[in-house]
């Protein structure tokens, strides 16, 4: 069991444990939902894909073809840059 402590700010650290195993990072936010029973689960929230939209944008640069992305690989893998 992995405890925590609410400050005054109401705010507390999620303890190492649970945060290795949930996999989440500064800056992530998380879910609270409360069920019927009265329990609160407490998981990462899923972000949209749609939200993602062009972040890996490069303008001015003609996209990449999935077959160019798995040449570039191979050859980076075999040292023929």
């Amino acid at each position: 069991m992995a405890l925590a402590t609410l400050t005054s700010k109401w705010q507390m650290v999620i303890p190492k444990p649970v945060r290795e195993h949930l996999g989440v990072q500064p800056g992530d936010q998380m879910d609270f939902i409360i069920q019927d029973d009265g329990q609160v689960v407490v998981k990462p929230a899923v972000v949209d894909v749609r939200k993602l939209k062009g972040l890996l944008a490069r303008p001015g640069r003609k996209p990449v073809s999935v077959e160019q992305m798995k040449r570039a690989i191979r050859r980076r893998a075999s040292g023929r840059m």
